[in-house]
């Protein structure tokens, strides 16, 4: 049973890091160049597809048997970069907080994904990590959001947003792409703006995580936020005025020169913006 090319993306937002060649060991390292040297490498849609069709057996495959070889290919300053899409460690990844943190009622998610299913997953996943206890994915999701945190890793001017073409069939982009060592700045930045006038709280905890997931990465790597099938649940004139990266800069810029009643109305404004995106997964 194949699964309808003309499917639209999950409504979900994606933080990713392509890294240069040389941060690669052998023999991934070659896999990788050959690989960037395809006349065609596949998009997200493909990744969706790919990971759909493994949902349509029954039971479901929520995470796939092998390792994906594949990867998000770009160039930064003539460099070829990768983002290898792991979509088996992701996998496991998404599962857990599934389990872990969303709440469904057990009757739910047994039906989702048997009992039975989730504990051979689950093993499967334990094994793999005695075997790869540092690994850690290129690419992270939210759904029906994208987390306020990752804005302050990019600058308004770093932000690209292409119209869609409902006649052809194209959506609209909204992205932002960014140096490693600018990401890396512009969080620390922002720790300290937090750390120095309000007190530890969810959004500093937040990017003291984005900001250890960074870490793992080579120095000269790409940082890229995908607002991806967010943009076929916002309205394409609201897309093209969101500007969420610079409001992010501007409250912490206000918080820096001590205007917190200027900050308090920026956040205000972001979460009321992020809060009706976030609504919609409860509508009919």
């Amino acid at each position: 049973m194949s699964v309808d090319s003309t499917l639209l993306v999950p409504y979900a937002s994606y933080l990713r890091v392509y890294e240069p060649l040389a941060a690669f060991p052998e023999p991934e390292r070659t896999h990788w160049s050959r690989y960037a040297r395809r006349p065609r490498t596949p998009g997200a849609q493909d990744e969706l597809r790919r990971s759909l069709a493994d949902l349509v057996p029954v039971p479901p495959v929520p995470v796939p048997v092998h390792e994906s070889g594949e990867a998000f290919v770009a160039h930064l300053d003539g460099v070829v970069v990768v983002c290898p899409w792991r979509t088996r460690l992701r996998g496991w990844l998404a599962l857990r907080e599934l389990v872990a943190e969303n709440g469904l009622p057990a009757s739910v998610l047994d039906a989702m994904l048997p009992p039975v299913v989730r504990a051979q997953v689950e093993a499967d996943h334990e094994r793999w990590l005695e075997r790869n206890p540092d690994a850690r994915p290129w690419i992270r999701t939210a759904v029906w959001q994208v987390p306020l945190r990752w804005f302050a890793l990019f600058g308004d001017e770093e932000r690209c947003y292409e119209a869609g073409d409902r006649s052809a069939g194209r959506a609209p982009v909204l992205r932002y792409r960014t140096t490693m060592a600018q990401a890396r700045r512009r969080l620390a930045r922002a720790l300290r703006a937090l750390r120095d006038s309000v007190d530890e709280g969810a959004l500093t905890q937040g990017l003291v995580d984005v900001g250890r997931w960074l870490e793992e990465f080579h120095p000269r790597a790409l940082v890229e936020l995908d607002y991806g099938g967010l943009v076929h649940a916002v309205a394409e004139e609201r897309l093209a005025a969101d500007r969420s990266a610079a409001d992010v800069a501007e409250g912490l810029a206000a918080l820096r020169a001590g205007d917190d009643a200027t900050a308090a109305e920026v956040y205000a404004r972001l979460a009321e913006r992020w809060r009706s995106v976030r609504d919609l997964r409860h509508a009919n």
